[in-house]
């Protein structure tokens, strides 16, 4: 399995701790480097701590200025990594694990296959 590019799975996840339901993916995203991948919770974080309650606001920039450096040191040795802040009574989680990328049969020549023309953007009002 050598020249596979190898890399992380990130995902962020929410979970109400009133209930009993199921975690919600929000959003995924493939890094291709440590630094990608802790940069991409590093983001989330700083773009939603104006609206967090002031514990998990406390949380975010405890990991942003403390955590980061450990979970990048894990990263760097392929170990998966969770962080999570809780906002009243919702656990936002991102979740990265190291993964090797396999390619997809259909990506690999210039032409897509016929199902790719399908499917037609949608536009928003």
């Amino acid at each position: 399995m050598t020249g596979l590019p190898r890399g992380y799975w990130c995902e962020c996840w929410t979970e109400d701790l009133t209930q009993a339901e199921q975690r919600i993916l929000h959003a995924s995203f493939d890094a291709y480097s440590a630094p990608q991948a802790d940069r991409w919770v590093a983001v989330a974080l700083r773009t939603i701590s104006p609206a967090l309650d002031p514990d998990a606001c406390n949380e975010a920039w405890t990991w942003l200025y403390d955590g980061r450096i450990s979970t990048r040191r894990a990263l760097l040795r392929m170990e998966p990594c969770t962080v999570s802040v809780t906002h009243a009574d919702t656990r936002i989680t991102w979740t990265i694990r190291p993964v090797t990328f396999l390619p997809l049969a259909h990506r690999q020549g210039v032409d897509l296959p016929a199902c790719a023309h399908d499917f037609k953007p949608q536009t928003t009002d």
